[in-house]
């Protein structure tokens, strides 16, 4: 059985993306991996020595010690329905959760985002973007106050460029299989700026890949491909959106900070980036 993997810093945002998990978790009948990586906090002397300033294996306790809290209450909210493990390691937290991918092969990673957290860092700072292009495992990214209420509609950000080579098509087809959801492919433009020679072939190519899912197509106006994605999204209860984060940009703007309309902070609509590989 697969599992959900689900790193936590303890954090309210962290809390309620595990909350997120658990029903997925109950609606897929998949396991949940609850995954904490701590460091050891260090102060330094006059010499500017790095000194530990408590004991690792008291950090690894009450790391542990949270996990199984965490535990607790998974179990119970899901009426023991979802079986959890914990995980706590030692380390920095893109590496070790790559490490824990390559040996857990999970189903997806599914993390809060905002806050000032580690995994916040992660998901937000320069190094999110670095670790969603290494990893092959779906990331879902939960915004603040989200539900978990059912995958009934996921969106697909496409651009129809190199489709064969872009479009993770098996990964998406599986996550429409699982959740039993409707497919929506979701293209922005604006007066046509981006439309090209081969739009018209790499559309009929992209139907091909995803014939199995029986896709959707809307075609959106807008100047801005996130504002016009958050809009649609919004109006149409889109429950995921998908992004790829290998080959677009897309992924890039929905995660700065300087728009003031981005869709991962302003919205409720949780993203999962999917990428298969080179």
């Amino acid at each position: 059985m697969q599992t959900i993997v689900v790193p936590t810093d303890f954090s309210a945002v962290a809390l309620n993306a595990l909350h997120y998990a658990a029903e997925m978790a109950a609606r897929l009948k998949t396991s949940i991996t609850l995954f904490h990586v701590y460091q050891i906090p260090v102060s330094y002397s006059d010499s500017q020595a790095p000194l530990p300033v408590i004991n690792v294996s008291d950090i690894e306790e009450v790391s542990r010690q949270r996990l199984n809290e965490l535990k607790t209450e998974v179990e119970q909210k899901t009426d023991g329905s979802v079986s959890v493990q914990i995980e706590s390691r030692l380390g920095v937290v893109d590496i070790e959760l790559e490490s824990i991918c390559e040996e857990l092969q999970p189903f997806a990673i599914i993390m809060g985002t905002r806050g000032a957290s580690k995994v916040e860092r992660l998901f937000l700072g320069s190094t999110t973007l670095s670790v969603l292009r290494k990893l092959t495992v779906p990331v879902v990214v939960v915004p603040p106050g989200a539900v978990y209420e059912g995958i009934r509609k996921i969106g697909l950000a496409c651009d129809f460029k190199a489709v064969a080579d872009t479009i993770p098509a098996a990964t998406i087809k599986a996550w429409v299989h699982a959740f039993g959801a409707e497919l929506l492919v979701l293209n922005v433009d604006y007066d046509n700026r981006n439309f090209r020679p081969d739009t018209p072939e790499q559309s009929v190519l992209l139907h091909k890949l995803l014939a199995e899912a029986s896709p959707k197509y809307h075609f959106i106006e807008s100047e801005k491909v996130e504002d016009g994605i958050s809009r649609f999204a919004e109006q149409n209860k889109v429950d995921l959106i998908v992004t790829i984060p290998k080959k677009q940009r897309l992924l890039d703007r929905l995660f700065q900070r300087s728009h003031t309309s981005n869709l991962a902070v302003h919205s409720h609509i949780p993203i999962v980036s999917i990428y298969e590989g080179d």
